[in-house]
């Protein structure tokens, strides 16, 4: 008798499918799961494009369709059917009909998409007022929307680029800013530190260009000052006679590298006309 019962509300429900709106429209993702709302309790049915997948009967689940075994689950607290480990042709109208303690046939569209791609954000550009980041995507995504977000309140948003800039002024650096690469069944999220990315990288990246320009100068002074010294050992060498540093040329507030240069000069010119009155006695 149970089995006639069984094969009659079947057929029952087979024929009747035609005739259900569908009431709700669910998204999924690819490897994921989703949970039909309605539940069946007592006895009922799950059917999907007018095939039946399972039933309930008398509180004990029954898979119908063997090639959804394990892939559609029931929960004998709740009396909800999840479908599990979906992919882009499980995508279709799935039909709940309870036949016992609260009675309906309820249907819904089930799209599954791909999943969402992980947002990345990198710094672009930087200067003294404002900050440029770029939020991007590895790859486009079937109604994929890129999205910016000060605080809580929507900035910017595009559904056909794989990336999206946006400009952050100075005085905005302390809100909260997020990207989020959302499609209808799945959204994810990345958090941007504006102060981190945009301030200290700034000054941080600014000093060490200071420093650059500071060891530099350092570098140079020491290298004009080696060559003087190679000059009066030169000098030297071809027998002039320079004079010591206690001659006449007073060195001891010479400060800078330019002053030392020039000091020089003057012993040299002093030197020379010393050697050519020597050689060349006035007639």
């Amino acid at each position: 008798m149970e089995l006639h019962k069984s094969i009659f509300l079947l057929f029952t429900v087979m024929i009747s499918s035609d005739a259900v709106e569908v009431k709700k429209n669910l998204a999924g993702t690819e490897g994921g799961s989703i949970t039909l709302p309605d539940p069946v309790e007592e006895l009922g049915f799950l059917s999907f494009e007018r095939k039946n997948l399972a039933m309930v009967n008398e509180r004990k689940f029954k898979m119908v369709e063997k090639d959804y075994k394990d892939k559609v689950l029931w929960d004998t607290n709740t009396g909800l059917f999840t479908i599990t480990g979906l992919q882009r042709n499980d995508s279709g109208i799935y039909t709940v009909d309870s036949k016992e303690g609260r009675v309906f046939t309820t249907s819904y569209k089930l799209t599954v998409y791909e999943s969402v791609p992980a947002p990345a954000v990198n710094n672009v550009s930087v200067s003294a007022e404002s900050c440029t980041l770029l939020c991007s995507v590895e790859k486009a995504g079937e109604l994929l929307t890129l999205l910016w977000y000060k605080d809580e309140e929507k900035v910017i948003q595009n559904s056909s680029a794989l990336s999206l800039p946006l400009t952050v002024h100075k005085q905005d650096f302390s809100s909260s800013y997020r990207c989020v690469a959302a499609n209808p069944a799945e959204q994810k999220t990345v958090t941007v530190n504006v102060k981190t990315s945009c301030g200290e990288n700034n000054n941080k990246d600014n000093d060490n260009d200071n420093d650059s320009d500071r060891q530099y100068s350092v570098n140079s002074e020491q290298e004009v000052q080696y060559t003087e010294i190679n000059r009066v050992g030169y000098r030297s060498s071809q027998g002039g006679h320079l004079p010591d540093s206690s001659g006449p040329v007073d060195r001891s507030n010479l400060t800078t590298v330019y002053d030392k240069l020039e000091a020089h000069r003057m012993v040299d010119s002093d030197t020379a006309d010393h050697v050519y009155d020597r050689t060349y006695p006035h007639i």
